[in-house]
């Protein structure tokens, strides 16, 4: 063979390598983001099941593939989501599809957090009765047991009236009262917002989806206790700390994704 025929067919076998190689990283992206759209759709039906969100509520996740974007159902209640209902957004909350819904009113808060943490993964907001009380009077949420020990220390509670400095309709709306929610969770799990519920964060779906569930049951708990009379013994710092991590939820994840298969 003459050199110029054997450069023609390295050139040829590079160029069949390199489309081979990009059509299985594309078909890999694919698969991956399926995957991942899939695990969204369940947690949003175990939120549901479980009471940590009804009709109202949603949960998003930060794509991995790309941080500047997240996947967040359309307007609808979290319990009847499917794949197709998923939307990706950019952090200007921006669905990415043509034709797509603009979806939740309060999907700001989703995008904001995901700007202002890098860290954070997975995104819930819920209306929680149990959680609610304590937005609205003088009394710290607390853990009072191990499985809310990434409350820790206590948590913000974000007032929508001093941030924007009028009255609304208690709803995050745009992006300016999304930053300042954001600037108001800071670095911590989860916050407090006035007369309407909370936001949860964390570095994964389980992990979100744990702490939303036992936020709520903490708020239940500590609320009984108080009922009982006389002083509350809150768990220290230190246990708290040392129990906020669970098994990252694991075994709780299992069994809600049992029920809601």
């Amino acid at each position: 063979m003459s050199r110029s025929h054997t450069t023609l067919a390295c050139a040829l076998l590079c160029a069949f390598v390199v489309t081979v190689f990009a059509q299985d990283k594309k078909t890999s992206g694919a698969s991956s983001a399926k995957a991942l759209i899939d695990e969204l759709v369940i947690a949003n039906h175990i939120l549901a099941n479980e009471g940590v969100v009804d009709a109202y509520g949603h949960v998003s996740i930060r794509n991995p593939a790309n941080p500047q974007h997240l996947f967040l159902a359309r307007h609808m209640a979290a319990g009847v989501v499917t794949a197709s209902d998923i939307i990706e957004y950019d952090l200007d909350c921006n669905p990415l599809s043509a034709g797509a819904s603009a979806g939740y009113t309060e999907r700001f808060i989703h995008c904001e957090i995901y700007r202002a943490r890098p860290d954070v993964m997975a995104v819930v907001h819920a209306h929680s009765p149990d959680v609610i009380p304590f937005t609205v009077s003088s009394i710290p949420l607390k853990p009072v047991y191990h499985m809310a020990g990434f409350i820790s220390d206590g948590l913000p509670t974000f007032d929508i009236r001093k941030a924007s400095g009028q009255n609304t309709d208690m709803l995050i709306r745009n992006a300016d009262l999304g930053r300042k929610l954001a600037q108001t969770l800071a670095k911590k799990p989860a916050a407090l917002m006035r007369g309407h519920g909370a936001v949860i964060v964390a570095e994964s779906l389980h992990v979100v989806a744990g702490r939303a569930y036992y936020l709520n049951m903490n708020a239940r708990l500590q609320r009984e206790a108080m009922a009982l009379g006389g002083p509350v013994t809150y768990l220290t710092r230190e246990e708290a700390d040392l129990a906020g991590a669970q098994d990252g939820f694991e075994r709780a994840w299992d069994l809600w994704r049992s029920k809601v298969k």
